[in-house]
């Protein structure tokens, strides 16, 4: 008797690069149709993939990022994770922006960094991902 397949998903991983795709699907869940994909948990080798295309060039936002992995790899969904990868389309000025608050994602610059940033998966993770207040320091 053959095993009914996993869910998955497949999404890109570079708006502009169509052939480059990154699949998607539930780590140890159940498959029952009742189960909604947006809910599914990343695989291993999908969440592996996700780490390096999370890689920035900037520490601050790498630093931000592990952080992000620290706290929400174990239960990280396909949501947020193709959230994640549309944060990942802009450049590392406009992803520290947002954030750090500085802007939001309707005052970035280009129209594409605006989409990017504005879907609802982003609009998600993005809260995720940045510092919390009270982790500020301050001076003596």
């Amino acid at each position: 008797m053959a095993s009914a397949p996993s869910t998955s998903s497949i999404l890109p991983t570079r708006s502009g690069d169509p052939g480059s795709h990154s699949v998607l699907t539930q780590r140890g869940a159940d498959t029952s149709p009742s189960t909604s994909p947006g809910q599914d948990l990343l695989d291993e080798r999908a969440l592996s993939k996700l780490k390096w295309r999370c890689r920035r060039g900037l520490l601050e936002n790498d630093l931000l990022i592990q952080r992000f992995f620290a706290r929400h790899e174990a239960t990280l969904t396909v949501t947020q994770a193709k959230g994640l990868n549309d944060l990942m389309d802009l450049s590392d000025n406009d992803l520290l922006d947002l954030l750090l608050q500085r802007k939001n994602s309707g005052q970035l610059s280009e129209a594409e960094s605006q989409a990017s940033a504005s879907t609802p998966e982003a609009l998600v993770v993005l809260p995720l991902l940045r510092p919390a207040s009270g982790n500020a320091t301050t001076p003596p």
